[in-house]
């Protein structure tokens, strides 16, 4: 089973508010089980363990920012993301339609870019 974490940017403050908003109100209200956190920059400057176990696994969705920073970040902690499986979604520039959208599709992904 897929896993999703969702960030809220909730420090830089870099992605739009109403996109987090948004995406946030949509998995609360889909049942689906997901993790969110306050801010992925933050976690991993403090190289916070949680980082180390979402990226172990068989699939994860990660709503966040551009995909090659929060590798970054991950990487950056000491937990670097693996090659397959991993779906980063970016708030920065995609709508809350799109971000949704992909958050329910079964599609599998490859490798982090």
């Amino acid at each position: 089973m897929t896993r999703i974490l969702y960030c809220h940017c909730a420090y830089a403050q870099v992605v739009p508010k109403a996109t987090k908003e948004a995406v946030l109100e949509k998995l609360c209200a889909s049942g689906v089980n997901f993790e969110a956190c306050a801010d992925l920059c933050e976690m991993s400057a403090r190289k916070d363990p949680a980082l180390k176990r979402l990226a172990e696994g068989d699939s994860i969705k990660i709503a966040a920012c551009y995909p090659r920073a929060v590798k970054w970040l991950f990487d950056a902690a000491g937990a670097p993301l693996p090659p397959d499986g991993v779906q980063i979604l970016n708030m920065r520039v995609d709508n809350a339609d799109t971000i949704c959208a992909a958050l329910d599709s079964d599609t599998p992904r490859s490798a982090v870019e």
